[in-house]
């Protein structure tokens, strides 16, 4: 069973490093605002995609995932 325990302190961590993300977004210019991140804006029509900011993220996730594998 420890594969469990350390399974639910990854899954933790994973969760703060969310709530962070979302508490310090605000504070943090450049999140969201990435030059590969899709934004158009028409009349009545707005479509936001943060493309550039999903694959840091998912990178930077991919990264902490791996070291605690090892």
């Amino acid at each position: 069973m420890p594969s469990f325990g350390k399974s639910l302190i990854i899954l933790g961590l994973i969760i703060a490093a969310i709530g962070a993300i979302f508490t310090l977004g605000g504070k943090i210019p450049w999140l969201g605002r990435l030059p590969g991140d899709i934004y158009v804006k028409k009349e009545n029509f707005t479509f936001y995609f943060p493309l550039a900011t999903s694959i840091i993220i998912s990178l930077l996730l991919s990264l902490i995932l791996w070291f605690f594998r090892k």
